[in-house]
């Protein structure tokens, strides 16, 4: 008989030793459980099929839209990891299934599909990753789906708000029958040194508050903070063109590791709404135009304006190469002006609401984490904001800015005039 190894991070252990019908685990950024489920589906995914049983692996998010919004590069990652694993399933772009077909992958948001994921047959585990938004009409329903003998619910998010539905079910009441456990950083043996570097980054510039929610698993709580504190909420909704101002198009240029982030956006009625995003870290010049219109409808049809730090590759965008590759024709560099920043940040708070279309998960994140700095010492909230978690809120910021400058000069005729 043959023995396979497989090393997981100390404290997930016991979550996946013996009997359970609940596995999970909670934390800040890090800690290795998002990795550890994915490669421990695959395992049991082995495990199923090697035993003559069928059935499918639902790996669900609240949210997603396309394949790049889900769990699956987490999985093929995992799987080609490891040798024995990578031998016994079969890959392809858009799908995962074990080489004697009996066990396969299926990949859901939990929003919108829950009704056709009551009808699946053969849940084996249903894996239910950035758990955190899920709603409580979603554990309802998606419980009882997964009845198989033997089958399991995994569920793996980063808290945040004290009270979620995510929140309480698992980790204040967890059911009979599950191994919940909380892990961050310090408990994942290989915690890689850019991330390191990232924390010690973070614990040295960001309030304390904010630190411990990203790196120690603890709720977001600091909402004076917050700059978007109370003006958005998540919904879906239908655009309609002829009575809506807008489209408005913005695009924030990657920098490093950061990604290339872009937005469509309307306005109505006072309120802001954030239809789509696509955003991607090292893209290169010559993929951005493809890249924003295959996920952006209409973004090749109207005016883009763009951080203006970066105008050759704006120049690059908009050239064709002789027709060779895709342009924004109409892309062009944003005005800055001493404040501007501010300026667009009180012209986003100056709408009577935001409405980020449930879609748009990296727009949504921002929203949570956009915040001014805190003193350390006397917790005082500072006028100083966090250059971090601004991509697609920048973006957002270009495309606003012929209102937030016409605002801007406004303010200016009047102060001059009343002077």
């Amino acid at each position: 008989m043959t023995t396979a190894k497989i090393e997981l991070p100390p404290k997930l252990i016991p979550v996946f030793s013996g009997e359970a019908r609940y596995r999970g685990a909670f934390g800040g950024r890090g800690s290795g459980k998002t990795r550890t489920f994915a490669l421990m589906t695959a395992v049991r995914a082995y495990m199923f099929a090697e035993a003559g049983q069928s059935g499918m692996i639902l790996c669900a998010r609240e949210y997603m839209n396309s394949l790049e919004d889900s769990s699956m590069e987490e999985v093929k990652q995992a799987i080609r990891s490891v040798d024995w694993l990578d031998a016994y399933f079969e890959i392809g772009e858009r799908f995962i299934r074990t080489v004697n077909r009996r066990v396969h992958y299926t990949f859901a948001g939990l929003s919108k599909n829950l009704d056709s994921i009551k009808s699946k047959a053969r849940i084996l585990i249903a894996w239910v990753d950035e758990a955190e938004n899920v709603s409580e009409t979603a554990w309802r329903k998606l419980r009882p789906t997964v009845r198989e003998a033997g089958s399991e619910v995994w569920v793996t998010w980063n808290p945040e708000t004290d009270g979620s539905p995510t929140d309480t079910r698992y980790r204040k009441n967890p059911p009979s029958n599950s191994k919940i456990v909380e892990i961050n950083y310090s408990d994942n043996p290989w915690f890689p040194e850019v991330l390191e570097q990232e924390r010690l980054d973070d614990r040295d510039s960001l309030d304390d508050a904010t630190y411990a929610h990203i790196w120690e698993g603890a709720y977001l709580e600091n909402s004076d903070a917050q700059i978007l504190s109370g003006k958005y909420r998540v919904a879906e909704f239908e655009p309609h063109p002829q009575r809506w101002d807008g489209p408005y198009f913005g695009i924030d240029w990657g920098f490093s590791q950061d990604p290339t982030a872009a937005v469509k956006c309307w306005v109505h009625d006072r309120c802001l709404y954030i239809e789509y995003e696509a955003g991607q870290a090292l893209l290169g010049n010559d993929r951005i135009a493809s890249f924003m219109i295959e996920r952006i409808p209409g973004i090749a049809d109207h005016v883009v304006r763009a951080d203006n730090a970066r105008p050759e590759t704006i120049t690059h965008v908009k050239d064709s190469d002789g027709g060779r590759r895709a342009t924004l024709p109409r892309i062009e560099a944003v005005d800055k002006w001493p404040g501007s920043v501010e300026d667009g940040i009180a012209h986003l708070r100056s709408y009577r609401e935001i409405i980020i279309h449930p879609r748009c998960v990296e727009t949504i994140k921002e929203a949570r984490q956009y915040s001014y700095k805190v003193d350390r010492l006397s917790g005082d909230v500072l006028t100083t904001i966090v250059d971090k978690f601004n991509h697609y809120l920048d973006a957002t910021r270009y495309a606003l800015s012929p209102l937030i400058r016409k605002k801007e000069k406004s303010w200016m005729v009047m102060s001059k005039y009343r002077g």
